[in-house]
C-alpha cells in the first residue's frame, strides 16, 4: 500500500509543480491528466493535488514562516510542492500520521529532488509539527 501511496503522492507533486511552471490552474492539469491514460492519476492523488490547492495561500505563509534561510521564492519550484503537500498532510489530512506525514514527503524529496533537499523538507516539516497544535486553522 505504501509504495502506491508515495506514487500516488509523487504524481499529486507532478500536478501542483506543472500548473505552477506553468501557470495554470491545478484542475485543468488534473482534468487534462484524466483524459490521458498514461502516467495514471488516482483519486488519492487528485484528493490531495485539490485539497493542498484549496490551501495553498496558508500553506505558503507557514512555509515561509517557518523557513530558516530561505524564502518560499527562492526554494526550487519541486521543493517548494513536496513542502505544500507535506504540510497540508501534516496539518489538515488527520487519518495521516504525523511521522507518515513527514516520511512520505522526504521519500518523495529523495525521487525528485537534490541530495540536500530531503534533509531541507525534514527539517522544515518538523518545525510545522511541533508548532502544529497553533497552525492548522
Amino acid at each position: 500500500m505504501s509504495g502506491a501511496r508515495r506514487k500516488a503522492r509523487r504524481r499529486a507533486v507532478e500536478v501542483l509543480y506543472e500548473a505552477e511552471v506553468r501557470g495554470i490552474p491545478v484542475d485543468e492539469v488534473i482534468e487534462r491528466r484524466l483524459a490521458q491514460p498514461e502516467p495514471p492519476i488516482n483519486e488519492f492523488t487528485e484528493h490531495l493535488a485539490r485539497s493542498i490547492d484549496d490551501r495553498r495561500a496558508r500553506i505558503d505563509e507557514l512555509l515561509d514562516d517557518y523557513a530558516i534561510g530561505w524564502t518560499l521564492e527562492r526554494m526550487p519550484v519541486v521543493d517548494r510542492n513536496i513542502l505544500r503537500m507535506g504540510a497540508y498532510e501534516l496539518l489538515w489530512a488527520s487519518d495521516i500520521p504525523d511521522g507518515v506525514a513527514i516520511a512520505e514527503a522526504v521519500g518523495v524529496a529523495k525521487e525528485l529532488s537534490t541530495d540536500e533537499s530531503p534533509n531541507f523538507v525534514s527539517g522544515l516539516l518538523s518545525r510545522l509539527m511541533e508548532n502544529k497544535a497553533t497552525l492548522a486553522l
